[in-house]
């Protein structure tokens, strides 16, 4: 734990009867043990309180896309279920992000640790801070790929088409490597 962020609290009192959302994230890094930071991240995720681990997908290395000049990524996808609402969600993934040591220099840049909430049950959110499905999810197979893994009949809410078909149809965008052995 860095000294200088204090542990992830929960966020909002349980719900009964277990968790009643359903979310997939995604997660990479390209900073330090890229594995190691994307699997800390899935770690602090599923101690926190209202949100649980239900799957993970394979570990990709994956190239830079937007910003090509830093090193390749570490990419996978988790589902989880969780009580917390998007917003809360999305809290919790930025402190994670600040726990791990994110900092947010060059868009699209180095980070060691990145979490994105790709899908939130079917919801549909267009806020300032909060875009859910995310946006750029059907253009990158640094996120397809890995969500194929372990959702690829989940629909997209916007486009109404599957995971597979959105993997499927993707111009290619850049290489993606499967990490053996995770």
């Amino acid at each position: 734990m860095n000294e200088n962020n204090p542990p992830i609290p929960p966020l909002v009192k349980g719900g009964e009867g277990g968790f009643k959302k359903k979310a997939y994230l995604g997660i990479g890094s390209n900073i330090g043990d890229k594995t190691a930071n994307c699997k800390k991240a899935i770690e602090l995720l599923n101690k926190h309180s209202q949100a649980k681990v239900t799957k993970i997908s394979d570990f990709y290395e994956t190239e830079p896309v937007g910003y090509k000049e830093q090193e390749w990524f570490v990419n996978c996808a988790v589902e989880i279920e969780t009580d917390l609402n998007p917003q809360e969600l999305l809290l919790l993934c930025h402190m994670i992000e600040s726990e791990l040591g994110r900092e947010r220099k060059i868009k699209y840049g180095p980070r060691t640790i990145d979490l994105d909430i790709l899908l939130y049950n079917n919801d549909i959110i267009d806020t300032i801070g909060l875009k859910i499905p995310h946006p750029e999810m059907h253009k990158r197979s640094f996120v397809l790929k890995p969500l194929s893994d372990i959702a690829p009949d989940a629909v997209h809410p916007v486009l109404k088409k599957t995971i597979v078909e959105l993997l499927n149809n993707l111009a290619e965008e850049g290489a993606i490597n499967k990490i053996k052995g995770k």
